[in-house]
């Protein structure tokens, strides 16, 4: 199947709630409030399901995975907040039309995990975990979300590692600068702990990580260099990147870094519009888009029980 791994939707009870709260993460009509980031305002076309599912349609596509976005923080609030957002979520996401799937979120701020909630999710039809980044940036962060993460491997299922929220930014700071700055050094740090920590834990875990990693895979010469990098020519065939709001050039590079059959297509729509990139053979555009989003997600390739 084509796929696309990484997109977003907010189905209309979820869009109610946001609408509903008085404190970021928020809705005003169609802006959007965020604790770390300017006023931002949401196309409603972009949240148009028929609409959204012609698109993909029009991209050629047989599945498109929808993900929380966890840039809103919404797993890192209070239980009792979070609680109806995920449930809104997964309800309406799960009851998207094709070519839709649905990558599994879970609360982050209870003094234990919910396991059980998060194994409800995965066995109606989600097709993965998905943890932002901000939970995952150091040994204590990969410790913590363990109990979630052997849920996923108990039963065959993915990680992806998003972008989570951002810090408050200067005034003066341009609005592109979330995007660039701390989503890119989030993904770059928990690339590295999960080289570190998370996959001696989880030896057999399939990971994905958005946006490149960050490029984090690019600096094998300088973890080489500061003593890291013994096993550096080693491919870890199960960690995955997928290709979101980069282009020809940064993908070519981290295929000479990481190897073709670990990077998959994902375009962050509606956020950023789908970039296939030009490795000179129409193999390189299959294995991205075809064979190595099956692998990332195994013998269901997504498919809704």
């Amino acid at each position: 199947m084509a796929t696309d791994v990484h997109q977003h939707i907010w189905p209309p009870e979820f869009l109610a709630l946001l609408r509903s709260r008085t404190a970021p993460p928020r809705l005003d009509g169609w802006t959007l409030h965020l604790p770390g980031e300017r006023p931002y305002a949401v196309d409603p076309a972009d949240h148009d399901i028929a609409a959204r599912a012609r698109l993909a349609h029009t991209d050629g596509l047989d599945l498109a995975l929808v993900s929380l976005s966890s840039p809103l923080g919404i797993e890192y609030l209070p239980p009792t907040e979070a609680a109806p957002l995920l449930t809104a979520f997964h309800d309406g996401a799960l009851d998207l039309p094709a070519p839709f799937g649905v990558w599994a979120s879970a609360c982050l701020s209870a003094p234990e995990p919910d396991t059980e909630a998060l194994r409800r999710e995965l066995t109606r039809g989600c097709v993965g975990l998905q943890l932002p980044a901000t939970a995952l940036l150091d040994a204590a962060g990969w410790d913590r979300c363990a109990p979630l993460l052997d849920v996923a491997a108990e039963q065959d299922k993915p990680l992806f590692v998003h972008p989570g929220a951002a810090p408050a930014a200067e005034p003066t700071a341009p609005a592109w600068w979330p995007a660039l700055v701390p989503y890119v050094q989030q993904l770059h740090a928990s690339w590295f702990a999960f080289r570190a920590f998370g996959r001696p834990r989880h030896p057999d875990l399939r990971v994905c990580f958005a946006a490149l990693a960050g490029l984090a895979p690019l600096h094998g010469e300088r973890l080489v260099a500061r003593g890291g990098g013994r096993d550096r020519g080693r491919v870890d065939c199960r960690a995955f990147y997928e290709t979101s709001s980069y282009g020809t050039r940064a993908v070519d590079a981290l295929v000479r870094a990481v190897g073709i059959d670990v990077v998959v297509s994902g375009s962050d729509r509606p956020y950023a519009a789908p970039v296939l990139p030009d490795l000179g053979a129409d193999a390189a555009v299959h294995a991205l888009r075809h064979a190595n989003p099956a692998r990332l997600l195994g013998p269901t390739k997504g498919a809704r029980p």
